[in-house]
Formats: C-alpha cells, sequence, structure tokens
C-alpha cells in the first residue's frame, strides 16, 4: 500500500456508505483491515453495519451514529481481552447492508409445470408474478449467504429464488385442486398463500417475504383451444341469435368472394337455416322424436269413406260387400248437374244443391 494510504490510515476513520448502487451490501474499505477506537459510525436509515473481527460476527449496528469505543460494543470486547483500553488499533471488518425491501423481482416458470384437473386431465401450466425481499437479520444473511464476498446484488438470489417460488406453487396448485378455467378467480388467495409457504424458507437465509404476486397461470393453446369450443357451445345455445350471427357471416362472405356470387351464399344459407330450424326443434323438445316427412300420395285424392247402408260398417275400397252384415255395397252416385260424387243416402248435392 502507499504511503498515502498509510497516513490516511492514522487519522480517525468516518465509517459510512452513501454510494447509490443496487448492491445489498458494502464492504467499508479499511486501512490494512485495522479501525482506531473512537472511529465515527454513521448507518443511515434503511442500513445496518456488521462488524466482523477475524471472520466472526461481532456486532451488529442499526440506523445511527456511533463512536467505536468498549461501552458500545460489548460483544466485541467480550470477543478479545484489550489490556491498553483500546488505544491501539484492533483489526475488524465492516460491512453495510442494505435493509430497504427489494421490490419487483421477477419469477416465472421456465417450464412447464404438470397439473391434473378434474375436467380436463393432465395438462401443463406456465405462471410468472413478482416478488419482493429485504434484509431482516443481517449476522444470519452474513452466515448463510454472504461469506466472505465485498458486495451481493439481487440479481444473484433470483435464480435460486426462481426454483424454490415454482417448486412451492406448484406444490400448492396441487394441493389447492381447483380447477385450471377457475385459477384467474383466485390469484390473490394463492398468493397469499404462496407466501405464507416461503415465508420460513427466506427466514432461513436472514431475509423476510415482503410480498408476493401471481400474476398469470396460463394453459397450452390445444386446452385453451378446446375452452374456446366448448365457450362457443354454451353461446350457441340460444339457435335463434347463432342463426343471426350465421346469417351476417354468410353475407360477409358473400361480398367478400365476388366469384361465389349470392347464389351460392343464398344456397349455404337456406341450408344453414334449415338444419338450424331442425336442431331448434329437436332442443326445445327433449326426448321427442324429430318429426317424419310427410308420406308420398301415390292416388290424386282418396275417395270419401263409404259406410254400409244396413250397419253403417266403413267399408274399404276393394269391400263389395259389407263383413259385418254380408249387405251389397252401396252405389257410387254422382250429381247430375255438376258432377260432384253424392254421399252414400244424400238427398241434395253438396256442391250445388241439386236435387239427388
Amino acid at each position: 500500500m502507499g504511503l498515502f494510504s498509510f497516513i490516511k490510515g492514522q487519522f480517525i476513520e468516518v465509517i459510512e456508505w452513501v454510494e447509490n448502487t443496487d448492491s445489498l451490501v458494502y464492504h467499508f474499505p479499511a486501512y490494512d483491515h485495522a479501525i482506531k477506537m473512537g472511529a465515527q459510525l454513521t448507518v443511515r436509515e434503511g442500513q445496518a453495519a456488521v462488524f466482523l473481527n477475524e471472520g466472526t460476527v461481532a456486532d451488529v449496528f442499526g440506523p445511527g451514529r456511533y463512536e467505536l469505543h468498549t461501552q458500545n460494543m460489548p460483544v466485541l470486547t467480550a470477543l478479545k481481552s484489550w489490556k491498553f483500553d483500546f488505544n491501539s488499533p484492533f483489526k475488524a471488518d465492516v460491512y453495510f447492508m442494505n435493509t430497504t425491501i427489494q421490490t419487483d423481482q421477477k419469477w416465472g416458470t421456465s417450464n412447464p409445470v404438470m397439473m391434473r384437473d378434474q375436467e380436463f386431465g393432465i395438462v401443463r401450466a406456465r405462471g410468472f408474478g413478482n416478488y419482493s425481499f429485504k434484509i431482516k437479520d443481517p449476522a444470519l444473511f452474513m452466515r448463510e449467504i454472504l461469506g466472505s464476498q465485498e458486495s451481493y446484488s439481487p440479481a444473484q438470489l433470483n435464480g435460486f429464488f426462481k426454483t424454490m417460488i415454482v417448486s412451492g406453487l406448484s406444490d400448492l396448485l396441487a394441493e389447492s385442486s381447483i380447477p385450471v378455467i377457475d385459477l384467474a378467480m383466485h390469484y390473490d388467495e394463492l398468493s397469499e398463500q404462496a407466501a405464507a409457504k416461503l415465508e420460513p424458507k427466506f427466514g432461513a437465509m436472514g431475509l423476510a417475504l415482503a410480498g408476493f404476486v401471481i400474476e398469470n397461470i396460463s394453459l397450452p393453446e390445444e386446452v385453451e383451444r378446446v375452452i374456446d369450443r366448448k365457450s362457443s357451445m354454451n353461446i350457441t345455445g340460444n339457435l335463434d341469435q347463432y342463426l343471426k350471427f350465421q346469417t351476417a357471416e354468410s353475407i360477409r362472405e358473400a361480398a367478400n368472394n365476388p366469384g361465389g356470387g349470392l347464389a351460392g351464399a343464398g344456397a349455404g344459407l337456406g341450408a344453414g337455416m334449415a338444419m338450424g330450424q331442425m336442431v331448434n326443434q329437436m332442443m326445445s323438445a327433449p326426448g321427442a322424436k324429430p318429426p317424419e316427412p310427410p308420406a308420398k300420395e301415390t292416388e290424386p285424392a282418396k275417395a270419401e269413406a263409404v259406410l254400409c247402408q244396413q250397419c253403417g260398417h266403413g267399408l274399404k275400397a276393394e269391400d263389395k260387400f259389407c263383413v259385418e252384415c254380408g249387405t251389397a255395397r252401396p252405389e257410387r252416385r254422382f250429381c247430375s248437374e255438376c258432377g260432384n260424387p253424392l254421399a252414400a243416402g244424400a238427398k241434395f248435392c253438396s256442391s250445388c244443391g241439386t236435387k239427388a
């Protein structure tokens, strides 16, 4: 080290951290790791100062201004028996830690998470969101995470946190048994439950989980297409509105397809409307059979039923005698004026009124 550094190290230090960085930790560069008794320590709000003696955490100072003496360093005093009332410098390292909340830390699933859904079976889901944390126990964070590193940034923790968050969230989703379609309405509840599940793991490293948010849990495209088709089926439950929609779509397609013309559109529209009416009839009467088409008539018109004059029994067209009493079939009569067939026993023509 240079002469200037040596001379500077003989004066009483002002130990503080004023640099504006994204680092969580700042190692104060004391000359030869020697700190004079009576040195002025300034710890600002949102900071904590950790003193290390020969690699061991000795004291932790919160926000405030301190003049280093044995009276305000009882732990460090107990570590060593200072015979000269600290007139000589002692070896120590000072680490400042940022205890403010580190916000907008991103998390996301690098690979899909397998889930079992009651309706769709096994599906693959992806999720993402953000979280925030802060250093709660500087001494524990020093022992578990920092070690002897000069600085530490939130980015160095993100990889480990993502794995821990995805693992905990996957376990939570499996235990909740919430249908994938209803996940969106449970984001707040799942976020709170995930935070409670992850908090002990953060606490074991001297950290506190200040917030956890699930922004979205998305499904594969094929599952989303099935959901879209099911939504379309639910919408088309009103066939009247569906037919109106189909009519508008057919007109639009005909306008965009000059080669097909309105004739093709009309034919397709007519077939669609006929099919829609048939389906509508089937759906309006559950369990009812669709109406049968009318039978084709092979004769121009069926003759009026003929009754036996003796017993009144109905006679078929091929019967010459009554099957009940054996009376001969009455001869068919016609009106002499208009030629209209006369019913058996009729005294006047039903068409023109002429006497039979």
